[in-house]
């Protein structure tokens, strides 16, 4: 029976079975030391007069457990018998135990299809997967229904920029920049939903926070007073979130030496108004009516020092900043916000609107046709909840967690600007 790298302490002394991958090799004389990598981890394993094969070939280890300071993880397997299953042709374009100081960035990415094997690569994967589970562990016992909206659509949920075309027989269609419209939808059905897919944006950036393809996690739930429930709901969330990935993945946290912040427990609530006179008069910046990315990383450190808190909202946005569905006051404001982490936006939500005139209307005031939108604003003529509800981006929230120098490198097969493959 197979036995994986992370329960070899159990059989120390005994005879053990290991399937996994070269890692590393080295010939000394007559001993030769070689690493062996499974799914959960890396073991030295002990031979001699073996024909090695090259590293990243799979192979399947007979041998014993024994206890060895020097070794990595303090055991090492003494092998009585070594089989190739499958062999690898040529050696590998990055060395997979080097890859984190010796490969241009570039390179790591362009080779993905291996160099994920890396333990450094994978783990913000394991990391995100984690995230992930408790995004959906938490929504469903808060009563929420997962659901699968279409990723081929007739329009944006935000307007016609931004959206990548596609040919859809004799029609026109785009790929979804976001569930919004259908997720509201689904409030009238369900009252309380959430998915977890990918969502397209046709933007022209090309820095270390932007994908052009990347998983969003939303939410929606109806029958809310304001948009201080959603708030309150995804500070729950995030704690969740949190302690899933610190419980599943810890080993991945250690192995990147993340710096795990404080959990968000009341995190700080500043209008945009009021974070814009800060930004002006407290730290110095001369900010526009929409905050920049310079902005935000000042505000994460304002909230820092003065609050203790790696996590701040922005809430109030001016109507011209966000999308039509989102409720307006009447002071010109919106019950819209967004959440920052660290200095970065990692989530956009806010109350909508939920009566049909009130819908066309804003559809007018931005410019919008509202034939576009027929499908979606059919049921506000039905009664629907005030409802609200928030996007988190995945990849964006595993990088600041992690403390990854860019984006990409939490998306298994990142898609940017100029990057189709692999």
């Amino acid at each position: 029976m197979r036995v994986l790298v992370k329960d070899l302490k159990e059989h120390i002394g005994k005879q053990v079975e290991l399937w996994g991958f070269l890692h590393w090799r080295r010939d000394l004389g007559k001993i030769q030391f070689l690493l062996l990598r499974d799914r959960t981890g890396i073991v030295q394993v002990v031979t001699g007069g073996q024909r090695l094969p090259l590293p990243e070939s799979s192979l399947r280890v007979r041998g014993v457990v024994v206890e060895s300071p020097k070794a990595p993880g303090g055991l090492e397997v003494q092998a009585e018998a070594l089989e190739v299953l499958s062999p690898a042709l040529e050696p590998t374009p990055v060395e997979i135990p080097k890859e984190e100081w010796r490969a241009h960035p570039d390179t790591l990415l362009e080779y993905r299809y291996v160099t994920l094997r890396g333990e450094k690569a994978r783990a913000p994967l394991r990391v995100q997967a984690a995230l992930v589970r408790g995004f959906r562990r938490y929504l469903d016992r808060q009563g929420f229904t997962e659901i699968f909206t279409p990723k081929v659509v007739r329009a944006g949920a935000e307007g016609g920029s931004g959206l990548f075309g596609v040919d859809y027989f004799e029609k026109r269609a785009y790929l979804a920049q976001s569930p919004q419209l259908y997720k509201q939808i689904m409030v009238g059905v369900f009252e309380r939903v959430y998915e977890v897919a990918p969502v397209w944006r046709m933007e022209e950036h090309h820095t270390s926070r932007h994908l052009n393809e990347y998983l969003s996690l939303d939410v929606e739930m109806g029958f809310i007073g304001s948009e201080e429930e959603i708030m309150d709901l995804e500070e729950a969330l995030l704690q969740e979130m949190l302690e899933e990935a610190l419980t599943g993945a810890g080993d991945e946290i250690r192995l990147l030496g993340a710096e795990w912040p404080s959990f968000p427990k009341d995190i700080p609530r500043l209008t945009h108004k009021e974070a814009r006179r800060i930004l002006k008069e407290e730290l110095g910046y001369p900010v526009g009516q929409d905050l920049s990315e310079e902005a935000e990383r000042l505000l994460g450190e304002y909230a820092k020092a003065r609050w203790g808190t790696d996590w701040l909202f922005i809430t109030k946005y001016p109507r011209a900043l966000r999308p039509f569905y989102t409720h307006p006051e009447p002071d010109g404001t919106t019950r819209g916000f967004d959440l920052l982490f660290r200095g970065l936006e990692i989530t956009s939500g806010g109350q909508r609107i939920h009566r049909y005139e009130e819908l066309l209307e804003s559809l007018k005031a931005k410019g919008m046709d509202p034939e576009g939108f027929q499908g979606y604003l059919e049921v506000f003529k039905y009664g629907m909840p005030p409802h609200g509800g928030f996007a988190i981006g995945a990849e964006r929230l595993t990088q600041k967690l992690l403390g990854l120098p860019n984006v990409r490198y939490a998306r298994a097969f990142p898609r940017d600007r100029h990057r189709l493959t692999p």
